[in-house]
C-alpha cells in the first residue's frame, strides 16, 4: 500500500488493477499518473493519483492533463483516414497530389501509406536548423519536403519520431482546409465530449501536469545517421516545455489529456471504428487500411523490430499485451495507449515521471498485465 493520494474507480473484479496502479507509487516509480480501461463501450477502470506539480502541492486529479507524445501518433493517424477516405487512391496516393513540394529530391512517387508507416526516409534534418522551426509548423513541413531522404523511400522503415507529425498534418490540411487540432476539437472530441486536444488553449494550461524528464537516455544502440538526426542531434527537437510549444499543433508529439480521454479515442482501433460516445470515424474498409500492417521487421532508426499500419504500432513485441494483433503506440517518457479489437478493449497510460523506455514502459506493461489477468 501507498499514502499516495489515489482516486477513481474499478470495476468489480479489477481490484488487481487497482494494486498493480498502487504498486508503482510504492516502488518509488511514479509521482503522477493515469489508467483507464475500457472494453465493450463501457469504462471498467479510471484511475489516477499521486501529484501534478513538482512541489507536490497539486493533486493530479480527474481535471489533470499530460502530454503523451508519440502516443498522440494513434490518435492523429485517426484524423488523416478520415481524410483520405475520400480519396480515390486513399493510402495509396502520391503524397506529391496533395502537396506538389513534397516531390523535391525524388520523393514524387511517396504515397501517404508510406509516408506515414516511417518509410519517407525523412527521420529528422541531418544538417543544423534553428531549433526553433520546429516550433514554425508550416515553415517546418515545407522543409522537411525539401529533404533528399536519408535512404531510398520504400526500400525500408525508420521511426519518425517528430517529422512524421509535421507531414501528417500538411497533408490533412491540403485534402481538408483544416488543422489535425481542428477536427479534433469539432469533428471528435468536441462531439463526443472527450477532453483531448492536440494545440493547447491558453485556457487550459493551468491544468497541465510538470513534467519530469528522464534522468538517462533512450538505449538507442549504434548511433547510425537516422538514429542522430531523429533523436540525438541538439537541433532534433524543440525545447518540449513551455507554452510555445504547447499551443501549436504537433501531431506526432503534442497531445494533452488524461488516460480515459486516450483510451476513448484508441477504442475506434477496438471496436470497428466507433469511439467512447457512439460515434463511428470512419467505413470499414477505411479502418482495415489503416491497421494493415504496411512495413514489418528491422527499424533503422527504433533499436528493434517493428511492425507499422498506416501510422499505428502493432504488438510484434509483445509490449501491448498477449495477443499480437493488439494496436498501439507508445511516447516518450512511458506513455502508452493500446486497443484489442479480439476483446473491444482499449487502454491508456499517462505520468508526469519519464522514464527512458522507448517502447514499453514497465509501468503500463504490468498495468495492462494486470487488466488481462482480470478477463
Amino acid at each position: 500500500m501507498t499514502d499516495t493520494p489515489i482516486s477513481g474507480h474499478v470495476a468489480p473484479g479489477f481490484e488487481p488493477v487497482r494494486e498493480a496502479f498502487e504498486a508503482n507509487f510504492a516502488g518509488g516509480e511514479e509521482h503522477g499518473a493515469s489508467f483507464a480501461l475500457r472494453m465493450g463501450g463501457e469504462t471498467l477502470v479510471d484511475l489516477r493519483g499521486g501529484w501534478a506539480d513538482r512541489g507536490k502541492e497539486r493533486i493530479w486529479d480527474e481535471t489533470t492533463i499530460v502530454p503523451i507524445y508519440s502516443a498522440s501518433k494513434g490518435i492523429s493517424a485517426l484524423v488523416l483516414a478520415m481524410a483520405v477516405e475520400d480519396l480515390p487512391a486513399g493510402y495509396e496516393t502520391p503524397v506529391a497530389d496533395v502537396w506538389p513540394e513534397f516531390a523535391a529530391e525524388g520523393k514524387g512517387e511517396v504515397t501517404i501509406g508510406q509516408m506515414v508507416s516511417h518509410q519517407a526516409g525523412l527521420p529528422g534534418f541531418e544538417k543544423e536548423i534553428d531549433p526553433a522551426l520546429w516550433l514554425d509548423p508550416p515553415a517546418c513541413a515545407a522543409a522537411i519536403a525539401a529533404l533528399p531522404p536519408m535512404w531510398p523511400p520504400g526500400s525500408a522503415h525508420g521511426y519518425h519520431p517528430l517529422t512524421w507529425g509535421y507531414m501528417l498534418g500538411e497533408v490533412v490540411k491540403r485534402i481538408t482546409g483544416r488543422s489535425v487540432g481542428t477536427i479534433l476539437k469539432e469533428d471528435i472530441c468536441g462531439p463526443a465530449g472527450i477532453d483531448f486536444q492536440i494545440g493547447l488553449p491558453q485556457a487550459d494550461e493551468p491544468r497541465v501536469g510538470d513534467m519530469l524528464r528522464p534522468k538517462a537516455l533512450a538505449p538507442l544502440g549504434n548511433l547510425t545517421p537516422e538514429r542522430k538526426a531523429a533523436f540525438v542531434y541538439k537541433w532534433a527537437s524543440p525545447d518540449r516545455a513551455g507554452r510555445a510549444w504547447r499551443e501549436i499543433e504537433i501531431p506526432s508529439a503534442n497531445g494533452h489529456g488524461a488516460a480515459l480521454a486516450v483510451a476513448s479515442l484508441y477504442e475506434a482501433y477496438a471496436r470497428g471504428g466507433q469511439i467512447a460516445g457512439g460515434k463511428t470515424l470512419m467505413r470499414r474498409e477505411t479502418l482495415e487500411a489503416l491497421t494493415r500492417p504496411r512495413v514489418d521487421g528491422p527499424d533503422l532508426v527504433l533499436p528493434m523490430h517493428t511492425m507499422f499500419g498506416a501510422g499505428i504500432m502493432i504488438n510484434c513485441h509483445g509490449k501491448f499485451g498477449p495477443n499480437p494483433e493488439t494496436l498501439g503506440h507508445s511516447g516518450w517518457g512511458g506513455s502508452m495507449a493500446i486497443a484489442d479489437p479480439a476483446r473491444e478493449l482499449s487502454a491508456a497510460y499517462v505520468m508526469n515521471r519519464q522514464s527512458a523506455s522507448l517502447v514499453g514502459d514497465p509501468r503500463a506493461v504490468a498495468l495492462v498485465e494486470a487488466a488481462y489477468g482480470c478477463l
